[in-house]
């Protein structure tokens, strides 16, 4: 894979100092942390939707590959703060700012502060398959046609 190509949109990023380039937490990070791009804390109350922005705009540009935005899991474990989309798919082709859906599905009111780490950003592989239309499959699996929870729990 290439380069993925990173724009700062919003100068924030650069003159202060709270907040930062992406980075990865750890060597073993497999995202990088999206910082909540504010000028002021926001009260986001209990059962609300915000769109934050990043300040930052990603291009992959290879098709192979794409962002997904995923939730932080101390901050929706501990306190309710998860995507309001539950999963953020970012297109190779996308070249606009990170926006991030937060949603506060507990009881509680949450205070979000400017540079906070309010999600992580990954690049995946995508499967880029070519579709055959048939009337039949070409042979038939073991789970058939069995609907949805057919082989869980009943």
């Amino acid at each position: 894979m290439q380069a993925v190509q990173v724009k700062v949109v919003n100068p924030k990023i650069i003159e202060d100092e709270a907040f930062s380039l992406p980075t990865r937490a750890t060597d073993g990070s497999a995202g990088i942390d999206l910082r909540a791009c504010i000028d002021e804390p926001l009260i986001i109350k209990a059962g609300t939707t915000h769109l934050i922005g990043t300040g930052l705009a990603v291009y992959i540009q290879d098709p192979n590959y794409a962002g997904m935005i995923l939730p932080r899991s101390g901050l929706g474990h501990k306190h309710g703060i998860v995507l309001g989309n539950l999963v953020g798919l970012i297109d190779a082709d996308y070249q606009g700012e990170l926006m991030v859906s937060i949603w506060n599905r507990s009881q509680d009111d949450f205070i979000l502060n400017p540079a906070e780490r309010m999600a992580q950003y990954v690049v995946v592989p995508v499967a880029r398959p070519e579709f055959e239309v048939v009337t039949e499959f070409s042979d038939e699996s073991a789970r058939g046609a069995g609907g949805f929870g057919h082989s869980g729990r009943q």
